[in-house]
This record gives C-alpha cells, structure tokens and sequence, in this order.
C-alpha cells in the first residue's frame, strides 16, 4: 500500500486528545478518516484541535471525519453546550399534520447541523436513518426513525440530506438494507429479520432505493433469513450484490456498521476482512481499542479502485457551503416549529 493511498477503514480514537502513541498508529495505519463519539467531545475549541491533529496524522488535510449528530438519544454533541436537537420521529410527527413545513423544518434542521459540524472540522453526517420504524421493534431504532411510512421516510431523509449538503457537510445514509423491523439490540447480540422478500422489497427497501444516488452509505448487522440464511447484510455477498447493489441501485461508498457491536461473530480481523470480500468498501471500527483497530488495519488493504472512485464521487457531490448565520437560520427553525 503507497501512502497516498488511504487503507479501507475508518477508526475512532481514545479520547479528547490525540496521543503521540495515537498519531503514530494512524501515520503508519493511514485509514481513510474517522468517527468521534461524546467521549472525544469536550467544547468546539478542542474538537477543532483534534481534527485538526488527526488528518494531521496522515497527513490529508481531506481526510473525512465522521460523526453520528442524529438529534434524540444519539447526539454527540450535548447540551447545554450545544443545542438539543430532536429526534428524528419528531419531524415523522410533525409532518402527518403539515408535510411540507415538516420538510421545511427538517431541511433548517439539517442546516443548522452542518453548521455546527463543519465549525468544529467533521465534514461527514452518519445521517440519515432511512429505516422505517416498526412499533413492535427493538428501541435501538425507534425515534431514530422519521415514520413508519417508508414514502415519508424518504421524502424526509431527502430534505435533510439536501440541508446537510448545503452546509458542505455529506451525508451517509443507513442502515442498509433497513433496521427497523430488528427485535434485539445489535449492539449485543444479532438480530434475525424473519420478514419475507416481499415485505422487505415493499417497506424497508423503499427508503434506502428513492435515496440510492446519495454519496455514502452503511450496512446494518442483520440476519436476514429471506436473503441470506447463513450471513448477517455487512458479511453477505448476497445482501450486498443482489439487494444493495442491484436491487436498491446504491453505487456510493458502503461503510459497514461498527465492526466492534457484539452482533458479529469472529474476531476483529475475522470481521473486517469478511465485510471487504463480501463487498463493503471501508470498514468501522469505533471504540477507540489499539489491540482491536491493529487487528483490523491487518485485515485491512488499501482502498479498492472501486471505492476510490465513489470516494472521489462523493468529494464531488458535496457543495461548497452556502452563507448563512447560525442565529438567523436557528431563529427560522424555531418560529416555524411554533406554528407547527
């Protein structure tokens, strides 16, 4: 692997400080970027020191920095620091009574996010959840999810991935092929979707194909029986292929989920070189654990000719940002969710 070629993986880090131990691990690493959790979040001027120093690490001053700034119960950046944000449900809400103000509301929403990421050095959203919510399901998902309509999920997923873009901020949406319907965490242990592949195509596959020209996109760590009997969706060729690939129409850049949920059997290694062959373009690994991300850079190669090009792609999909004050754009939001 040259250096000038990214490895097909993306890593957390410790804390809220790059360590020299760190930074080395990364220089010789030399992932494609990385994610940050609440853990690595202390205020704006030290999370723009440590973006900073980590594309300093591998010296790519376009290195992608991740972040899950969903709003509800996954907000990496917390009040009162930095504004409450509400959940995705909340707009799903919303738009049963007024659709286009909820379109409206979801879209200053999302520029308002760009904002807030793009002042402190990340420039990639893992939003939106285009999973259809399913009242009987696992919470895992529930107000992470707009609505239990599949067409308002996409129509909303739509408003707020164009208002992240307008903010120079990607989008990556998630989770593929749809994670509404699971009945356990998979944070834990594996979900089995016994769904048909009629119900899948009909509802959980509608959101995910509607939005499938967006740049990036996740797997979920799913068993989906109707699919692939023996492979979760992240380690299934099938899934990915003939669902993903084929049937939904997705050709951006396929991140898996995070390698370190207990959903996957295997060892770390094991599971990132499994979600490459099946054909997933970046692997995740998030908790920040040394022994973990060295067992999952070996598993590792450089990106894929494939990937580089949708990597590039969706460099030229994101916008410049468009000028706007936070105040005036926050105010907007507020007066409309008023009168809604």
């Amino acid at each position: 692997m040259t250096s000038a070629t990214p490895r097909a993986v993306v890593f957390g880090c410790a804390g809220p400080e790059l360590q020299p131990d760190e930074a080395a691990f990364f220089r010789a690493t030399n992932p494609l970027g990385f994610i940050l959790f609440a853990r690595n979040c202390d205020n704006p001027e030290q999370i723009r020191k440590l973006t900073t120093d980590l594309r300093a690490a591998v010296d790519r001053p376009a290195a992608p920095v991740l972040m899950d700034h969903e709003g509800g119960r996954v907000q990496r950046l917390p009040p009162p620091q930095w504004r409450k944000i509400p959940p995705a449900a909340f707009f799903g809400r919303l738009a049963l009574n007024e659709a286009s103000l909820a379109l409206e509301a979801v879209n200053l929403n999302a520029r308002l996010m760009a904002l807030e990421l793009a002042s402190l050095g990340v420039d990639v959203n893992c939003v939106p959840c285009l999973d259809v919510h399913d009242p009987t399901g696992h919470q895992v998902i529930g107000d992470r999810a707009f609505s239990a309509d599949p067409n308002l999920v996409a129509s909303l997923g739509r408003a707020q991935a164009d208002g992240l873009r307008d903010g120079g901020i990607l989008p990556v949406i998630k989770h593929m092929p749809g994670h509404g319907r699971t009945q356990v965490d998979s944070h834990l242990e594996m979900p089995v979707v016994s769904a048909s592949r009629h119900e899948l195509v009909e509802r959980d596959f509608r959101p995910f194909a509607a939005l499938a020209d967006l740049p990036m996109g996740m797997t979920a760590h799913l068993l989906f029986p109707a699919l692939d009997p023996d492979f979760p969706a992240t380690m299934s060729k099938i899934v990915i292929d003939e669902v993903i690939r084929g049937e939904i129409g997705f050709d951006g850049l396929l991140f898996t989920d995070d390698l370190s949920m207990q959903a996957l059997g295997g060892n770390l290694g094991q599971r990132a070189a499994n979600a490459l062959a099946a054909g997933c373009d970046v692997a995740l690994h998030c908790n920040g654990n040394r022994v973990e991300m060295q067992a999952v850079a070996d598993a590792c190669p450089a990106l894929s000719a494939p990937a580089q090009d949708r990597w590039q792609r969706a460099l030229a999909w994101r916008r410049a940002p468009q000028p706007v004050r936070y105040d005036e754009l926050l105010d907007r939001l507020n007066d409309l969710l008023k009168f809604l």
